[in-house]
């Protein structure tokens, strides 16, 4: 028995001198401080990335969103315009100014439709060659080849 008591008190003097040791309990202290910084520092990258995504994001869609409000605003200052009332009563209301008149012109012939198409002038579809790898990295690092 008194083997297994001289053990103890001896594994009892080595953690209270060896492990528990100023020098030992300063180190443990640093490390985790060091880790516990340097995961806070991850975190609030982490954070402020997100963040910023988000705010491009949301920067994006004020300037669709201001682009959208002046695209409106031209197109109500387009509709106010005489211009725009005109083309809408020619449109919808089949008005006309005095003195115009509307010409229907027929259907173009063939003779009309081919007069400058020559003969000759044929397009053909040329096939796609097939190249084997070894050719075409010959002509990817060559292409004079």
């Amino acid at each position: 028995m008194s083997g297994v008591a001289n053990k103890l008190r001896q594994l009892k003097y080595k953690v209270k001198h060896d492990y528990l040791a100023i020098e030992n309990i300063v180190l443990v202290v640093a490390v985790v401080m060091c880790l516990v910084w340097t995961f806070q520092s991850i975190e609030a990258m982490t954070r402020n990335w997100t963040l910023t995504e988000r705010l491009n994001a949301e920067r994006k869609n004020l300037e669709l969103l201001e682009i959208e409000v002046e695209t409106a605003e031209l197109e109500n200052i387009y509709l106010e315009t005489e211009e725009y009332q005109e083309l809408a009563a020619r449109k919808l209301l089949d008005k006309q100014l005095p003195g115009e008149q509307l010409v229907v012109l027929p259907e173009n012939s063939e003779a009309a439709k081919t007069k400058h198409q020559t003969p000759n002038t044929t397009i053909v579809a040329k096939e796609p060659t097939e190249y084997s790898n070894f050719e075409k990295w010959l002509h990817y690092l060559f292409p004079s080849y």
